[in-house]
């Protein structure tokens, strides 16, 4: 019985659906047709497809238990760090799910579409304002996808001025997918060391920037949790060489209403705003990751965009500079309707308090573990915080089972091992949704993880111990990925 028994109640065991099937189960009743049959050739219905016969209750349950073995941010706190995994309100959801905006047809002749174009319309001005930058494109649909069209972007400024650049800093403490983006349009990344504080030195920018080189990209809050304070002096650096500066937007949600992205010197910024604005993130998409530049910039824009002539609005693609469409019609415009529902609801006020509030839990649960996780950079954070196993590595602890430890308690573990320049991270982000409360309980469980470390290390290395399938020998599922159980299923 021991293999089929769960915790809370939960069955483990769920069978498949066609091995729960039992003949004569019926999970729906259909009127009788009153259209008269017809003969229809055998050879053209193919073989009997075999259904399982299921009743409702089948289906219902197994179901729910499947949803039942994954954790959510439904459920439970999601320390994700760099990843902003937040509860999102329902509201922007029923907003976006609204049917005479989710089914608005994308080919509608611009008159036909007044209301879908003045949504997007304000969300492009309320992102230009929140950001402090002039003009916005919503297409790309992603953080990597804003971040390759700010590299076109880049590309056609400089090609607009007879140069053509092939080089672009790239800091070690970005987000990873930046070097990438900058790969897809032909320039070499040259990356950028940051020092003993986990902040870039200008002068060491200084020297790496070059008239071969198209500028840099940055991230800010980087990914150490921390706030480029520099940044106005790199930026100087970087113009003075005939470069641009590329602000990667994806931690903004520390910064809402405290920083002016223009005032700091960026001039391509992109947002994430299925982390900062209101839709799940995870899952693979859908995501929507908007690119706001300066008025300078402004004509490489991916077209079309909106504009507002008057009281009406429309899609204007005559813009002979841009860098061209990178999205289908509106982009994913779900995405951008939550997003447009959460600023309205949370106003100025309430965006910079979720800043404010994000901030401040991150920096709480800093200096309540900082005592028994190691802190490298022991300094005010941002929405993040970035510890080390390095107090565990004598009991032959690793960050992976602390981590592993987390899920037997019920928590869906942090980011490990990332940003690569701390040796053994653990990178946590409680975001502004979460209670004192519950960030209490979060706090307490990883001290008593660390407790266990020291008394019972053999416990976290089996961890998890509670969960459907137990810790899978990583090396080999990375390099021999295999999806079929046991049983051929």
């Amino acid at each position: 019985m021991s293999d089929i028994l769960g915790t809370g109640g939960l069955i483990l065991n769920e069978p498949l659906l066609w091995h729960k099937g039992k003949k004569g189960r019926i999970g729906m009743s259909i009127q009788a047709s009153d259209v008269p049959s017809a003969a229809i050739d055998a050879h053209l219905l193919g073989d009997a497809v075999n259904f399982p016969d299921l009743s409702e209750v089948d289906v219902v349950r197994h179901y729910t238990r499947l949803s039942q073995w994954n954790f959510g941010v439904d459920s439970g706190m999601y320390p994700l760090g760099s990843c902003t995994m937040k509860y999102n309100p329902k509201t922007n959801e029923r907003q976006a799910a609204t049917p005479a905006i989710a089914n608005a047809h994308p080919m509608l002749a611009d008159r036909l579409c007044q209301g879908t174009l003045r949504l997007l319309y304000e969300l492009q001005q309320y992102l230009a304002t929140i950001t402090g930058l002039d003009a916005v494109s919503l297409q790309p649909a992603a953080g990597a996808h804003g971040e390759l069209t700010g590299m076109l972007i880049f590309h056609a400024w400089h090609r607009s001025r007879g140069s053509q650049r092939h080089k672009i800093l790239i800091p070690d403490t970005a987000h990873g997918t930046n070097p990438a983006s900058a790969a897809l349009c032909g320039f070499k990344s040259v990356p950028v060391k940051s020092d003993d504080q986990g902040m870039l030195d200008p002068a060491l920018v200084a020297s790496l920037m070059d008239e071969d080189t198209a500028g840099i990209m940055l991230t800010n809050p980087n990914t150490l949790g921390l706030f480029e304070e520099r940044i106005r002096e790199i930026a100087a650096v970087v113009h003075a060489k005939g470069g641009l500066v590329y602000g990667d937007g994806a931690n903004m949600n520390a910064v809402l209403g405290v920083i002016d992205a223009k005032r700091c010197g960026i001039d391509v910024l992109h947002l994430n705003l299925h982390k900062t604005f209101s839709t799940p993130h995870g899952g693979g998409g859908p995501g929507a990751g908007p690119v706001c530049v300066t008025r300078e910039l402004e004509p490489f824009l991916p077209v079309p965009r909106v504009v507002k002539e008057g009281d009406v609005f429309r899609l204007d693609s005559d813009r002979p500079q841009s860098v061209g469409r990178v999205h289908a019609f509106h982009g994913n415009f779900g995405v951008l309707v939550r997003a447009y529902s959460y600023i309205l609801s949370m106003g100025e006020a309430g965006l910079k308090k979720a800043s404010q509030l994000a901030v401040l839990n991150a920096n709480y649960i800093k200096e309540q573990l900082k005592d028994v996780l190691h802190l490298p950079y022991d300094r005010p954070c941002m929405h993040e915080c970035v510890f080390s196993d390095l107090k565990q590595q004598e009991y032959k602890i690793s960050t992976v089972d602390m981590a592993k430890r987390l899920i037997d308690y019920g928590y869906h573990p942090p980011t490990i091992y990332f940003p690569l320049i701390v040796h053994g991270a653990m990178m946590i982000e409680p975001t502004e949704t979460e209670c004192k409360d519950d960030i209490d309980q979060f706090i307490a469980t990883l001290k008593i993880i660390t407790k266990e470390a020291v008394e019972q290390p053999e416990l976290l290395r089996q961890a998890p111990q509670r969960t459907k399938v137990r810790r899978l020998d990583e090396v080999q599922a990375a390099r021999c990925p295999c999806l079929i159980g046991p049983s051929g299923d």
